[in-house]
């Protein structure tokens, strides 16, 4: 239980409170950079469109993970291009394209809002939007404009108990390779005791915040991971009582993705109330260790390394987002704020404003940029 003291600090106040509001307002233009900085492969700013601070920073995080750079950078997206939905795919491409090859400190995203603001209206409307579903809204049609047709099939062993069997994807992509989990359920009647069980995927883990004031990574999973009893309205109907009865859940992992993406839920509603919970949690930048929730069959890669993060200042009715990513180039973590860049120490990459969480299975290799003839 961590001890009670005094709420973090927000630092949203250095953050422009008036000038985010305004449309195309950017805090750091481009001719304002440092121009005596060497220019990095992958270390470029992106420019404000008027509040896309929450897409600038999702798009810095997954342009920082390699495996996903190199599939852009090598063409081997094209060959896969679904013609009825290619637009997002191939904006995606141009900018992550920019970003690793181009001269310029700073790029704009433009043609990747307008892909996505022709499916998703309110990412045209110059508002503030949730970097968290902005990044489901991108993997989802990076999928879409990727996937590949398979057989669904059942994998396992006759040795393999039920709950840590896998089901094999229909349809798989870069995104599924990449970003895509599965986490079984298993639901005990606490009548009869009969156990069933479910398998659900996820790109994104959201997890609860135990503490008001200060916690540590682990402690928000093992509140995600810990069993949970059903009852009243919530009961489940039990199939050998053939009445709903109060049952007893617990998630694990049964299938652990390479790159692991936590939200870190900050973000509470009660009712008519809300607010933004600034717990300090503490995470790790090496070897988090996954093993207590991964099914002990497939405890291949237990422990990630930080890749990204993305940060939130200020509140649920405005803010700002930046993000931290560790480039593979250099080695070196870099805060991107928009246009502004700035290498940063390790010791900079833990903060109390932590909304998004990316880590890697597996050290990133710098990105080859053509494929071998």
């Amino acid at each position: 239980m961590a001890s009670r003291q005094p709420l973090p600090a927000d630092d949203f106040g250095i953050y422009y409170v008036l000038a985010e509001c305004t449309d195309h307002y950017d805090p750091f233009p481009a001719n304002e950079a440092d121009e005596n900085q060497p220019h990095f492969q992958g270390v470029t700013g992106l420019r404000n469109l008027g509040n896309t601070c929450y897409m600038n920073a999702i798009l810095q995080c997954l342009c920082s993970i390699s495996p996903l750079v190199e599939y852009f950078l090598s063409g081997k997206y094209i060959t896969a291009l679904q013609k009825d939905c290619s637009k997002v795919a191939t904006a995606f491409a141009y900018v992550m394209t920019d970003m690793w090859l181009g001269d310029s400190d700073c790029v704009s995203p433009e043609i990747l809002r307008s892909a996505l603001g022709s499916l998703y209206p309110a990412l045209t409307k110059k508002t503030q939007q949730d970097a968290q579903e902005f990044l489901i809204y991108v993997l989802n049609e990076l999928h879409e404009a990727l996937k590949k047709y398979h057989r669904r099939r059942l994998y396992e062993k006759k040795s393999l108990p039920r709950c840590c069997r896998k089901m094999i994807a229909s349809e798989s992509s870069i995104i599924t390779r990449l970003f895509e989990g599965q986490l079984n359920y298993s639901i005990v009647c606490l009548k009869c005791e009969n156990c069933t069980y479910k398998n659900e995927v996820f790109t994104v883990l959201s997890l609860p915040i135990p503490s008001r004031y200060e916690c540590s990574l682990q402690d928000c999973l093992q509140c995600f991971f810990q069993q949970d009893t059903l009852t009243w309205n919530n009961q489940i109907l039990c199939s050998l009582c053939e009445t709903k009865q109060e049952t007893a859940v617990r998630a694990s992992i049964s299938k652990a993705p390479k790159i692991i993406v936590f939200h870190l839920k900050r973000f509470d509603v009660l009712g008519t109330m809300k607010r933004k919970l600034r717990t300090d949690i503490h995470y790790p930048l090496t070897n988090l260790d996954l093993t207590p929730y991964i099914c002990p069959i497939f405890r291949k890669h237990p422990k990630y390394n930080l890749c990204a993060v993305v940060n939130h200042f200020g509140d649920l009715d405005g803010g700002h987002y930046t993000a931290f990513c560790k480039n593979s180039v250099t080695q070196a973590w870099y805060s991107f704020d928009d246009t502004r860049v700035s290498e940063i120490p390790d010791t900079s990459v833990q903060t109390a404003t932590a909304y998004l969480l990316f880590y890697s299975c597996q050290p990133f290799s710098i990105p080859i940029q053509k494929c071998k003839s």
